[in-house]
């Protein structure tokens, strides 16, 4: 006769349940009791094949330790049961049915009709924004069952089904994985979903915000925000407090600035609070049916200003000629192409690039000195082709700043414009290259200067746009970077405009170099000539012969100024074929340094003008 199977029970506690009788057949994996122990319900298996001889507890019962509860006579049992050799059942867990049908209700596909209002107003829904903007299958969303925190005056299934996420998506992904190593694609992403309450700030969707950009500081991954949306939500119920004033979402978005890089993406309304953060991101992305504003229509009647239309707020050519958009895109689905593009110029150098045939800068200078060009056109040859993204083209046109590839590696062209004041700096342009300057020293990104320019704007009138400071903002910016800066003259280098093209001066930058197109001078020539020498020149009483004084002394000074005469005096580094302007660039700018290996930031921010 076999041996009894003693089961002693594992842990102190209550006999819960007994699910077995003596004399019932039990195989090994069946469970045949259960204990109950710091309110927690621990099954007991047989442990053998075989037949309950006894039981020694009953329902109820407290045990100890190391008690027998059950004796099993060992044998070999001819049937198992379905219940006892089945691991699964094929209805679906209660729990896991519930999960489903509320992670269903996350989803577009739960609201059709506010999809279709969407799709009617030639706009994209959050979740199809973030869908088209990160790799396939990379999203991972934060936060995703939150609700409007409005329980008090709303019913739980009214809110489940109405106020998704609180109106936030958000999580980590990457962008353009396929290019570069996971880590370096990882990004932040979140977008305000006007389909939910306007996409308007509520408790506890700027609880994920916190959530997000505290770990985005703590992953060092940039941060791509689709900021559409009407501002603070008065009508939450749920929080404690009076005004809110207190929450961190500002503060520690802020404060990624110059950390990691920061894109703004709007289309549509993006009023107050949304249009606050807008403004702190690094570069501003918006559609052409955009309205950014500090105030939506509301709080301006508030405030006693009027009644206005929200089209009436920030439109988008207002917005774009005074600077505080950089990239004006026809859609939501344009954005997205720009802010991956965007995105890949801080995430390092590329391998597959073509470029333009070095001989075409020869012929890019007119000849003719007085002859306007288009410096886009010198850009674009020396950029790798359709590698170029220009940055606030109609605000400060007196200076371009594009980002681009040389030959795969991020480097970021200030160029003057000699279209606009004859490639004078004005206060605009100004503000404008320092702040792009502040941006690619903050990433580790080369800069290369293209200059033409007679200096910068004087007269009574420009005075009055206070270029005094915006000019000193040009030098003392440049002379905080540790990015190589190559200056590359490409026709005028003339006075202090030439010198805060350059860093601060010919010799306070990496290279400078000319083409043999440039001319140099303290001053216009013209004008230094006329200086100079006015007394000799009013000494002559015959207009002819005074005239022909100038021309001779004028050509003389072009003489002294050229770009050759200028580096046998070692004031610039070389002359050079335009051909070899590609080459002399990457000599000094080397490889690409990556901003993700530093620890903290570079700069304490990247200005947000």
């Amino acid at each position: 006769m076999a041996s009894k199977h003693d089961i002693a029970s594992p842990l102190l506690g209550t006999i819960f349940k007994v699910a077995v009788a003596v004399g019932d057949s039990v195989h090994a994996k069946q469970e045949i009791l259960i204990i109950e122990s710091m309110k927690m319900e621990h099954p007991v298996e047989a442990g053998v094949d075989g037949v309950i001889a006894s039981i020694a507890v009953s329902e109820g019962d407290t045990i100890a330790a190391g008690q027998v509860l059950v004796s099993i006579t060992p044998g070999v049992i001819a049937v198992h049961t379905e219940e006892a050799t089945s691991s699964h059942s094929n209805h679906e867990r209660d729990d896991l049915a519930r999960y489903r049908e509320r992670r269903r209700l996350t989803t577009d596909e739960a609201r059709p009709e506010a999809v279709a209002r969407r799709t009617a107003k030639g706009q994209r829904t959050a979740r199809a924004n973030i869908a088209d903007l990160v790799d396939d299958g990379s999203f991972v969303e934060y936060g995703s069952f939150a609700i409007a925190a409005q329980r008090q005056r709303r019913e739980l299934d009214d809110l489940i089904r109405n106020t998704p996420a609180d109106g936030l998506v958000g999580g980590i992904a990457t962008v353009n994985a396929a290019e570069f190593d996971e880590d370096i694609a990882r990004v932040a992403v979140a977008s305000y979903d006007y389909t939910v309450l306007a996409g308007t700030q509520g408790f506890l969707n700027h609880r994920k915000k916190d959530r997000l950009f505290t770990v985005a500081e703590q992953l060092r991954t940039p941060v791509v925000l689709f900021a559409e949306g009407g501002g603070g939500r008065p009508g939450d119920t749920d929080a404690a407090g009076v005004a809110g004033l207190d929450g961190p979402a500002f503060a520690l978005f802020a404060r990624l600035s110059g950390l990691v890089p920061l894109v703004g993406i709007t289309s549509g309304y993006c009023f107050a609070g949304n249009a606050a953060l807008l403004g702190c991101c690094d570069v501003i992305i918006a559609t052409e049916n955009s309205n950014i504003g500090m105030a939506g229509p509301a709080m301006i009647e508030g405030g006693g200003l009027g009644v206005v239309k929200p089209t009436d707020i920030g439109p988008i050519g207002v917005q774009t000629a005074n600077g505080v958009i950089d990239v004006r895109v026809a859609d939501e689905a344009e954005a997205v192409t720009v802010a991956k593009k965007y995105l890949g110029f801080f995430q390092g150098a590329t391998k597959n690039w073509k470029r333009h045939d070095d001989a075409m800068l020869r012929d890019l200078i007119p000849e003719q000195r007085t002859r306007v060009y288009d410096v886009r056109t010198v850009i674009n040859a020396l950029a790798d082709i359709d590698s170029a993204l220009e940055l606030r083209p109609t605000f400060g046109v007196g200076i371009l700043t594009t980002l681009l590839r040389i030959e795969g590696r991020p480097v970021g062209v200030i160029a003057n414009n000699p279209t606009h004041l004859g490639g004078a700096i004005d206060a605009d342009a100004s503000d404008k290259a320092s702040r792009f300057i502040q941006l690619c020293d903050a990433y580790d990104i080369p800069i290369v200067s293209l200059c033409d320019t007679p200096g910068f704007m004087v007269g009574p009138d420009a005075e009055h746009t206070a270029q005094v400071r915006h000019f000193g903002r040009l030098f003392v910016t440049a002379a905080s970077i540790t990015v190589p800066l190559v200056t590359i003259v490409l026709r005028k280098g003339y006075g202090l405009g030439a010198m805060a093209m350059a860093g601060g001066g010919f010799h306070s930058n990496a290279m400078t170099v000319s083409w043999p197109t440039g001319e140099f001078g303290g001053m216009g020539l013209e004008g230094a000539v006329r200086l100079g020498f006015s007394k000799e020149l009013a000494a002559i009483e015959d207009e002819q012969e005074r005239n022909e004084l100038e021309a001779k002394l004028i050509a003389r000074a072009y003489e002294h100024g050229s770009a050759l005469n200028m580096a046998s005096h070692v004031e610039i580094d070389d002359v050079i074929d335009p051909a070899e302007t590609r080459q002399r660039i990457l000599s000094v700018i080397g490889s690409t340094r990556s901003w993700r290996a530093r620890d903290g930031k570079k700069r304490p921010m990247v200005d947000a003008w």
